[in-house]
């Protein structure tokens, strides 16, 4: 399912100004990184909000929060939310939802950016 380019530019201009900023395809979406770790994305017109995984039973009661299957097992992991549109139309949602999972990306150890594989 491809993504919102309106929506991914909502949030380069959230995230214009953190240097450790990178995006990545991912979940056939795309993904914001900080320091090599998933902050948001974006599948479709959902929003994918990585956060705090002992904060995800309250979130998950904010209008349009629902929980992430993120390895399609079907039980998603504790940390991960799915926000439809409804749920971060505004600018002040949407920025409160990147805040979260911006704090918790950057909560994280920064990951080593993996070298090329060699070519045989």
């Amino acid at each position: 399912m491809p993504y919102s380019l309106a929506q991914a530019a909502r949030i380069r201009a959230l995230l214009a100004d953190r240097p450790a900023f990178t995006e990545k395809q991912m979940f056939g979406g795309i993904a914001f990184l900080l320091g090599g770790n998933m902050a948001v994305g974006l599948l479709g017109e959902d929003l994918i909000v990585r956060v705090d995984p002992a904060e995800t039973e309250a979130l998950l009661r904010e209008p349009g929060a629902r929980p992430f299957d993120v390895y399609g097992r079907g039980r998603p992991p504790a940390g991960w939310l799915l926000v439809a549109r409804s749920g971060y139309k505004t600018d002040a949602g949407l920025r409160a939802w990147v805040a979260r999972g911006t704090a918790y990306a950057l909560s994280l150890p920064k990951k080593e950016a993996r070298k090329p594989k060699a070519k045989r």
